[in-house]
């Protein structure tokens, strides 16, 4: 098996803390940078599964970064260099204790709150008499909380106010930018063939400003489908072609788990882990259009650390 990194412990110039998630390892640095390691670690209904997938951490890296570089005219974003192929270096924001998720499609956790009645989600209404991955008429924006552990929870912009989560007039432009960076990212994905589902992003404050920060356009936060042959699919009522994490989610319901209490994970095989790392990879190049670059990982953490703290000199 190729070598996956599953976990880090570096202990780095200025380093006051260290955060970490489902998938990425936050260093903050004096309150001034955060230095993100995107793991090769997986999850799937918030729970993270036994064995990291090779080249997965690069993959949502890489792409996260390409995102972030096309979108800084909509709005700024957190990022200052990427030093490695699985590390960000950016700046250190207060995050809002929100995720804006945007949904193109009735798809995924929507389509299975609709399937079971509801026609409401996060407060926003969505049509009578529509199939699964069907086109809203509009994009919806449907937040969640941003939960430190466990499940996100779908909240309402009314919830959101009530709770003190964001202010009004920051919650405007949350909602302005999601709508503009979801139509940026629909873009360059029709440019690739490919057609952007739904997706999450997480903003924070820096020195009064909005930041966009963590990932954009992830197949760890997206959905994409294939466009050709989408309609044809849709009306025959088949399954989509897709790019993203729910051919996983797929894999485990059908071996049924979903995170739910006293259920077991399956186990995760070699070749099953290496058919995922693959999967990325495919991901990677369609959607970035360029051809992916395996580097050596054999001394992953060694690497990893020594283009961190020459970063860090430079920063500094």
């Amino acid at each position: 098996m190729i070598q996956a990194l599953t976990k880090t412990n570096f202990s780095l110039p200025g380093q006051k803390g260290i955060y970490v998630g489902k998938v990425r390892d936050v260093y903050n640095i004096n309150d001034k940078y955060l230095v993100m390691v995107v793991t090769d670690r997986i999850s799937a209904f918030d729970v993270v599964l036994p064995k990291g997938i090779p080249y997965k951490g690069q993959v949502l890296n890489q792409i996260a970064s390409k995102f972030l570089d096309a979108t800084t005219d909509i709005v700024p974003n957190w990022k200052i260099a990427s030093p490695d192929p699985m590390v960000t270096v950016g700046y250190y924001t207060n995050p809002f204790k929100v995720e804006m998720v945007i949904r193109g499609y009735l798809t995924g956790h929507a389509w299975r709150e609709y399937k079971a009645g509801k026609r409401t989600l996060s407060g926003v209404s969505m049509p009578d008499g529509m199939v699964e991955n069907q086109q809203f008429p509009q994009p919806i924006i449907t937040p969640t909380t941003k939960a430190e552990s466990g499940h996100d929870i779908d909240i309402s912009k009314e919830e959101i106010m009530k709770q003190g989560l964001v202010k009004d007039n920051d919650y405007a432009f949350l909602e302005k930018y999601t709508r503009q960076l979801f139509e940026r990212g629909t873009k360059m994905a029709a440019e690739k063939g490919l057609i952007l589902v739904d997706t999450k992003y997480e903003f924070g404050k820096k020195d009064g400003k909005i930041h966009l920060i963590d990932e954009i356009n992830t197949p760890d936060s997206s959905r994409y489908f294939y466009a050709e042959g989408y309609h044809e699919r849709l009306r025959k009522g088949e399954q989509q072609k897709q790019l993203s994490k729910e051919f996983l989610r797929q894999w485990l319901i059908e071996r049924n788990f979903q995170g739910k209490e006293g259920q077991v994970l399956p186990e995760m095989h070699d070749e099953f882990v290496m058919q995922v790392s693959e999967r990325y990879i495919e991901l990677y190049e369609n959607i970035t259009g360029d051809k992916f670059i395996r580097p050596d990982v054999s001394h992953l953490e060694k690497r990893i650390e020594a283009n961190i703290r020459k970063c860090l000199k430079e920063l500094t």
